[in-house]
């Protein structure tokens, strides 16, 4: 979108904020402070959006996470529309005593724990994206998943920080990260946020940045979702169309020669190359194509800016082991969402992430011995991905400036409901990887419930529940992971 209408929409936004923050008092007055549980039409009635409460016919589906395996029951999910319906929501609950969790995709719904006094503020409907391709800069609505933005700002032939799934929620991965298929060249995603646009606890509209609300700006970046509920955010862009990307497909059978391999090359790869070595056994369905149903792989991934003779250079050494497949081709920033064949659509999962000092021989054995070749594991696939360069903690900025360590570890595998065979091969996995897992943990990456300060140094965790009691004294706002008011 051109550089006039994102002015207009910029203004239009701000003259929406002060209409709402003038009108938030009236709302008592309006008869919308009675309890949902009694009454839910009044709640309703106030809203652009929708709210849907246990026993309606759209229940099921208005509660339901990404996660399948994880069944969120709140006492209730507020669909909203607009700024104004994300006010209302918080005001509304903080007079009736039930709390407020945001969410627009629930990929890491499953650390977030019992709802049944939390209404479920649902930004699904709120996606839109604007792109200024003269300053480079998207502002993305809370509720925006990453194809939205990928295919918007491909039109100026621009890239956003993506995940590498394209259905992950904007929101939550920049509000704890984000660690895109470009992070070893350009960061973290929150790295480059240039504003976020919430609203607070008390009903407030702000505009944070680092100009006018420096502390929150901080907390926001890295601390994840419990300081407020973010409408929007704005990002740069970088202006990058295509780079070379694929895959080096090898049997099962080689994932120790495979693995260690893919760490001797890491040592001396440049900032321009971001690669995750994996383990994956894919199920036997009829959507996969036949060279992938039912079978099982060691796989090195890789997406680089380079040129491509200089990328073939590169990946010389790999190649030489003799993949049963190799994809690399030059391909559109926005269609790396399909290389990490992540599932495309709400999937049931149990798994859990770690941040990895070091993949040196003895790591790879114990990987290799919990979830390799002839060992009977439930586990979909265990990632790795190679860190540092410009992903390294010292970059300045937020809660979270950086990630420590080498690598950033994934194990995943598909399941209804967290049975104790999956729990079990997650955590025999984990801890067999102790000698080598970082004292922090990576908070979108943390599928389980965990102690919020594991996420951070001593004192980042002090600052952050300091902001937390400025901003939210009655812990009103709920998250994944929380921070505490302090």
């Amino acid at each position: 979108m051109g550089s006039g209408r994102a002015a207009a929409e910029a203004e239009r936004v701000h003259a929406e904020m002060t209409s709402i923050t003038a009108s938030s008092g009236n709302l008592a007055s309006q008869g919308v402070t009675m309890s949902i549980h009694t009454d839910p039409g009044l709640l309703a009635l106030e809203l652009d959006g929708t709210l849907t409460v246990p026993g309606d016919p759209g229940w099921d589906r208005a509660r339901q996470a990404w996660n399948l395996a994880v069944d969120q029951q709140p006492a209730a999910v507020a669909t909203v529309a607009s700024v104004r319906d994300v006010q209302t929501v918080l005001t509304v609950s903080r007079r009736v005593g039930l709390r407020v969790a945001a969410q627009s995709t629930g990929h890491n719904a499953s650390p977030m724990g019992d709802l049944a006094d939390t209404i479920l503020l649902s930004l699904s409907e709120m996606r839109d994206v604007l792109v200024d391709p003269s300053t480079r800069i998207a502002r993305v609505e809370g509720g925006a998943q990453w194809s939205d933005v990928t295919s918007a700002a491909a039109q100026y032939g621009l890239a956003a920080l993506a995940g590498s799934s394209g259905d992950v929620g904007v929101a939550g991965y920049t509000l704890g990260g984000g660690v895109s298929w470009l992070a070893r060249s350009h960061g973290l995603a929150l790295n480059h946020v240039r504003a976020f646009e919430v609203v607070t606890a008390d009903g407030s509209v702000r505009r944070v940045d680092a100009q006018s609300e420096p502390d929150l700006f901080w907390a926001l970046r890295g601390g994840g979702g419990s300081f407020a509920v973010v409408t929007a955010i704005e990002f740069a862009l970088f202006p990058i169309g295509e780079v070379y990307a694929g895959a080096l497909f090898f049997p099962l059978e080689r994932a120790r020669q495979v693995l260690n391999a893919w760490a001797r090359w890491t040592d001396n790869a440049p900032a321009e190359v971001t690669s995750i070595g994996r383990l994956i056994r894919f199920p036997a369905i009829p959507e996969l194509p036949p060279q992938l149903s039912g079978k099982s792989y060691a796989v090195v991934e890789a997406v680089t800016t380079l040129d491509p003779a200089d990328a073939d250079a590169l990946l010389a050494p790999l190649r030489a082991l003799g993949p049963s497949d190799d994809t690399f081709t030059i391909t559109p920033v926005e269609r790396l969402d399909q290389l990490n064949m992540d599932p495309p659509a709400p999937t049931p999962i149990y798994g859990d992430g770690w941040l990895q000092t070091e993949l040196s021989v003895e790591a790879v054995e114990a990987i290799v011995q919990a979830a390799g070749p002839g060992v009977d594991t439930p586990l979909l696939t265990v990632d790795l991905r190679h860190l540092g360069a410009a992903v390294a903690p010292g970059r300045g900025g937020g809660a979270v400036d950086g990630l420590p360590g080498a690598f950033l570890g994934f194990a995943v595998g598909v399941t209804p409901e967290p049975a104790p065979p999956m729990r079990a091969a997650v955590t025999r996995l984990m801890d067999s990887l102790a000698p080598w897992r970082e004292e922090r943990s990576y908070l979108n990456f943390a599928e389980q419930p965990s102690d919020g300060s594991s996420f951070f140094d001593p004192a980042t965790w002090a600052r952050l529940r300091a902001i937390k009691a400025a901003v939210d004294p009655d812990d009103l706002i709920r998250s994944n992971h929380p921070v505490p008011s302090g």
